[in-house]
This record gives C-alpha cells, structure tokens and sequence, in this order.
C-alpha cells in the first residue's frame, strides 16, 4: 500500500478542453501524457517521482478508457527496455525512474535505443535527485544524455511549462527520431498551479493494432554494419533535425530587455531561483519582468548555437547558472563564443559554487559577484539584503552547535529492522566484527549510530554481490545485507545467483518488510497484500532455493530478537560451507499502521471491544544505564529525571509515539537487561468482565502498595 493515495486527484486527470487544472507538478505531468496520447507507461519507483508512479497506478480506471498500457516494471532496465514498443511502431511511450541511480540500471537499454532511434516518441522522465535532500550520489543526468546523444529537457518548474515540455517532448522525439530525457527536480514534482486543460486523446496507433501488424527493420537493430551507421545518421540528420524542431517551436525562451551589457543563461529548472535572488537586488519584479536579459534553456541539451550566439553577442559579459559539476554547459558555451570569436565574458562557477544544490541564497550571492564584476551600476537601486553572517557569528548560535547532539537519520518507531540490527550487535559481542557490506533501503541506517553496521554499498540488489572478494577461506564470514525491494529489483540473480554459482561461504540477510518500503510503499513480488492487478505472495525462500540455496532460514517475526541472534550465530559459525541464507520477515510499520489505524478507529467507533498495546518503563527498576536505547535506538525511548534523591541519572522513558512493537522489551531480554520494561494494554470499549477485572486489579495493587508503604514507615522508625 502506497504511503499517499491520489484517488480523489486523479479524478482531475478527466478535465477536458478549456477547463482549469489545478494540482501539483506531478498530476500534471501524468495529465500530460495523456493529452499528448501515450500508448504505455511504465516506470521504477524511487523519490522524487514515486508519487508520480502512486498517480498513474491510481489512475488505472481512467488509462483503461483510453487504452493506455501501464506497468509497475521490475528496475529501471525493465522500464527502459519498454519503450522498444517506439522502435518499430509509430506509439508513444513513456517511462519514469529517479535520476542517475536508476539510469545508471536502464544504461545498458537506453544505449541499444538511442543507437538505433525510434519511431514513435519516447519520453524518460528522471526524478533529478540532486542537492541537500538526496539520498543518492551527486551526479548529472546530463553526463548520460550527452554519452547516448539523447535530448535532455530540463523546464521552468511551473505547471503550464511542464505541460507543453512533455508534449513536445513526444514531438521533438518523433522528429529527430531520438528518445527524450525530461528531467524534474523535487520541487518541480511538488509545486503547485494550475494551468488551462485539453481533452485527453487516445493513442494515434495502439499497441494491439502494433502486435496484429508487425513490423521489422534491421537496420534500426544495433550489429555491424547497421551500428556504424546510426553513429552517422546521430550527427548528420538526428542532431539538426532536433536543433531545428527546438528554434522553430521555440522551445527555449528569452526574458527581460533585448539589450544590455550583461545577460544571464539558465537551465530552465533554475529559473524560479534565479528570478528570486533578482527580486531581491531590486532587478525583477513577481510577475517575471527582468531589468536583466535571460536566455532560458528548456532543452538543456543539444545546445542551439544561432540561440546562444545572438543573445551573447553585443554583451560584455554573461552569467552561467548550471546546478551540479562538471559544468558541461559552461564549457560548451565557452567553445562555441571561442570558436565563433565572440569575446563575450562567461561566469559561473567562478561565482557560484562548484557543487551542491543552488537555492535562492546560494543564487543571490552569485548573481550579486557577477553584477558587480561586470554591471556594477545594476545594483544601484538595490534594497537592503540582511547578511546572514552576524546571526551565524552569534556566540549563542555557535554555543547551539555544542550543545544540541547531531541528529542521524534512523529507522522509523516500530521498525521491524531495529531488532534485526540488535540481534547482530549482540553476535558481534560475542563472536567479534565482521565485515558487512549493506546495500540500498531502510537498512542502510544500520551503518549509522547507535548500530555502525555495514562498510560499503554498491547499488540497489548489490549487497550480497559486493561482499563477493571475500569468498576466501578466513576464519570469519562475511555478512551482506539486501532489503526485498532490492532483491527483486536485481538481487535474485546478480547477488544471490552469483553467490551460489560461486559457491560463496558468506550469510546473506534478507530483510523483508512485504514492500518496496523505502521508496513509499509499493507492492512488489512478495507482498502479503492481494493485489488484483499483480501477483504477489511470491515466496523470497522459495525463489533463493529455485536457483540452487540450500542453507536457508526463515524468521517470521524480527522482533524475536533471541531468536534472530541465534539464526545468525549459526549460520556464521556452521560448518556447511555455500551462502546462508536468512529470510527475515515483518511488515513494515508505517505500512502497517497506514493499515490498521484506519481499522482500528472504525472498529472502536462501532463499539467493538479494542486492545491497543504500550509499553512503559518502571522507573524503581529501571538501572539507568540506558543499555536499552544503544542497543534499540528507537525513537519513542528516551530518559527523564526521577524525584529520587539517591541517584543521579536520569532513567529510561517511553513516550506517546509507541507503537506497541514490543522491540525494547525483547532487546532487554535478549541482551539480559534490567526488567524494567512492562505492557500494558488500553481498552477501548471494554466489556463487564473488563471492568470487573480492572477493579480486581486495582484493589489487589492498591492493598500491596499500603503494605509496602506501611513495611517503609516501620524500617524508617
């Protein structure tokens, strides 16, 4: 189950001629495809567009209408291989995965389809993953788009502009006969406008109509000589025809006054940013009038040399604003003004940084430097930009840094993978470190405190794979570690088919959650849930034992942290040699409770007889050594004070976040803690014997308390 439905929006995605679309980047853009009349759809979830693949996987009553193909595709190759559909028949297609790490997985289909063209337009949109809140390496999807020769749309991230981008992307793509990259930041996914609809269109040429009829050309198919000559046919018909489409539509765009001394250059996903910091220095107002010449590239690649040419020319000297290293367009437009003997001056990143995500302020600064290098007279009528400097030097600010502890990402409350790791500490105390090579997922935060768990990760599926060098005989085992999502994704064969072809003595761990959770919980193979649309309940042992394992262990309940630290301590110390493989199995808990909160608050309010679970901390046994959360690191555990006056430290506390797991109490057991934990179980709607027995209860505690504070009165006297 997602972690957001859209059922209500996508509603919106019907809006037909002249009506008004309201909503947010990624309705659009689904709306878009279906205005342009895409045939299929498929794509690999993973932020920033997973959202986008929760919209389309909504939106299947209103695909059907139209007679639009969609999949959920298994990685981002599956995805990218789809669009083989546009080689030989004239259908759009389009797919959609995150930035450079699923590109990176869809290189091997993307070179194959670039190399021989397409027919019908195919369009890739990439969740471009970039600055502070990525969770991926900081690298450019621009790098791959000039390596395959495939066009990189890159749009003002404003809702009508994203509309036409995809639309003519399709078009572009048909007219030069090469596959189209679109790429949308996380705010351009998220913003919000509207913009004037079109009637949905059903596919021109339908995929039914392409199988009753096909079609064969070998000459598109990538072998000698038909290779050589798709290099050829690249440069000498793919590249003008597209450079052509761009200036005739005018798909790049010029703001501000035609004259002045400076100008500046953007991709167009920069452009909110740099019209803000301008608003700042006085030279731009909210509607997007510029005192200031800006040249607006939605297509960031190819480059239109006539474009860049006229608007350098006649200036002293022109701003780059490029996110990310290498400055591929900077040095480009350096070439072209050299070659062309333009003297027009380019900065970029000499006045902005090197690396790292360009906000407004990141922006404002760089923007001023150039200014005031080249136009200084610009900034005369600027109002005053408070300088965030002294609030940084404050000695209080600085005395924050000493006193707040850094905080680093962790699992959730309830995560059924915190006990996991606990489990794996305990062996460490006991059987000493191994290397652990994890992988991409929730996981991850194993290598983070309070667990420091894991040395490398190498890709999604790869963690078992990664661990492979050290298939040597040594006297401790290697441990690796793959979440469900990534063994499906690419795990299966690459990390465990491998393992066993090879006959690897290592234990892999297979943490399994029942969804893609990572990326916002979506079905995959082994999901519990019935999903009429896929099949899942697809056995994870049954598939490691169908290609050859034969040491595995499955656990159905993480939480039996005992349990998990003995299945672990076997399989490093057995004698059978071949991987081990552990299977461990629980949902995860956002899931869980997306799931059953809803059930739970339906049933209370239909009068039916509830149990809710919490756990607490009995602070007159409770040691205070804190033990429990180095070793759980949940968040709903945490310390208080205690009115005792015989001792100092503070003892653990559970607070209202407790989800009722029970992790702190097995942990405690496991590792032979103090006792302090206890349950206690919140009735809603609670019957007469409930009742009954609460009084029971309480009298019983009640009397044992007067004894105990009666035996205090008498051993103080």
């Amino acid at each position: 189950m997602a972690e957001r439905s859209f059922a209500r929006e996508v509603e919106d995605l019907r809006l037909g001629e002249g009506e008004i679309f309201r909503g947010e980047g990624i309705l659009a853009i689904t709306k878009a495809l279906l205005q342009a009349g895409v045939a299929y759809v498929g794509g690999y979830q993973g932020s920033p567009i997973s959202h986008l693949m929760d919209v389309l996987s909504d939106a299947k009553d209103v695909l059907a209408e139209l007679g639009v193909h969609f999949e959920t595709s298994a990685s981002e190759a599956a995805a990218a291989a789809m669009l083989s559909a546009s080689v030989m028949y004239p259908v759009r297609g389009a797919v959609t995965w995150k930035s450079t790490a699923g590109t990176n997985v869809a290189s091997d289909a993307l070179s194959n389809l670039s190399s021989g063209g397409v027919n019908g337009g195919a369009l890739i949109i990439l969740g471009e993953d970039f600055g502070e809140g990525s969770s991926i390496m900081q690298e450019r999807s621009h790098a791959f788009a000039m390596k395959s020769q495939i066009w990189l749309l890159d749009p003002r991230p404003n809702l009508p502009t994203i509309v036409k981008t995809v639309e003519d992307g399709f078009e572009l793509s048909e007219a030069s006969n090469t596959p189209v990259m679109l790429q949308v930041r996380i705010r351009a996914c998220h913003v919000h406008g509207q913009f004037v609809a079109k009637d949905n269109r059903r596919p021109k040429h339908t995929l039914k109509e392409a199988l009753e009829n096909p079609v064969r050309d070998v000459n598109r198919i990538v072998l000698p000589p038909a290779n050589f000559l798709h290099e050829r046919d690249k440069l000498e018909r793919r590249w003008p025809a597209a450079v052509d489409f761009i200036k005739e539509r005018k798909l790049n765009e010029f703001f501000g006054g035609e004259e002045g001394d400076v100008g500046i250059i953007m991709l167009g996903g920069m452009y909110n940013g740099v019209m803000r910091a301008l608003q700042q220095l006085g030279l731009a107002d909210v509607y997007g009038n510029s005192a200031i010449p800006l040249y607006v590239m939605n297509v960031a690649y190819p480059m239109v040399d006539d474009e860049i040419i006229g608007f350098c020319a006649g200036k002293r000297a022109v701003l780059m604003v490029e996110e990310g290293a290498p400055e591929y367009v900077e040095q480009a437009l350096n070439t072209l003004l050299r070659r062309r003997d333009i003297e027009t001056k380019v900065s970029g990143k000499d006045v902005l940084p090197l690396g790292g995500e360009y906000t407004a302020p990141v922006m404002l600064k760089g923007i001023t430097s150039f200014i005031e290098m080249h136009d200084p007279r610009l900034l005369g009528n600027r109002p005053p930009v408070p300088d965030p400097t002294p609030i940084l030097a404050d000695p209080k600010v600085k005395a924050l840094a000493e006193v707040v502890p850094p905080r680093p990402a962790g699992f959730c409350t309830g995560c059924p993978e915190r006990p996991i790791f606990a489990a794996m500490k305990l062996v460490e105390k006991e059987l000493g470190p191994h290397h652990v090579s994890a992988d991409i997922g929730c996981h991850l935060f194993s290598i983070l405190p309070p667990f420091n768990i894991g040395g490398t990760t190498m890709g999604y599926g790869l963690g078992p794979a990664s661990a492979s060098a050290f298939n040597v005989e040594a006297d401790r085992r290697s441990i690796s570690v793959m979440g469900d999502g990534g063994f499906w994704h690419n795990g299966l064969a690459t990390s465990v088919g491998n393992a066993v072809f090879n006959m690897q003595d290592g234990v892999i761990l297979v943490v399994d959650n029942y969804y893609s959770a990572a990326t916002g919980g979506q079905d995959i193979m082994s999901s519990r849930a019935h999903n009429p649309r896929r099949k899942t309940n697809n056995s994870i042992v049954n598939a490691v034992k169908g290609i050859g394992a034969t040491w595995v262990r499955q656990i159905d309940r993480t939480y039996d942290v005992a349990r998990m630290r003995d299945t672990l301590k076997e399989a490093l110390t057995t004698p059978e040699k071949g991987p081990k493989i552990i299977v461990a199995s629980s949902e995860c808990m956002l899931n869980r409770q997306r799931r059953v909160k809803p059930q739970f608050a339906k049933a209370v309010k239909e009068g039916k007889r509830m149990v809710k679970e919490r756990f607490g901390v009995d602070e007159d046994v409770c040691t205070g050594d804190h033990a429990c959360i180095r070793l759980s690191g949940c968040p709903s555990l945490s310390v208080k004070h205690t009115d005792d006056p015989l001792r100092d430290d503070p003892v653990a506390a559970i607070d209202n976040s407790c989800v009722g797991c029970g992790n702190c109490g097995e942990v405690s057991e496991a590792a032979v803690l103090c006792p302090s934990f206890y349950r206690a179980d919140i009735i809603h709607n609670p019957t007469s014997w409930d009742r009954f027995t609460a009084r029971v209860r309480s009298t019983v505690i009640g009397w044992l308390q007067a004894r105990h504070a009666g035996a205090r009165v008498v051993f103080a006297g």
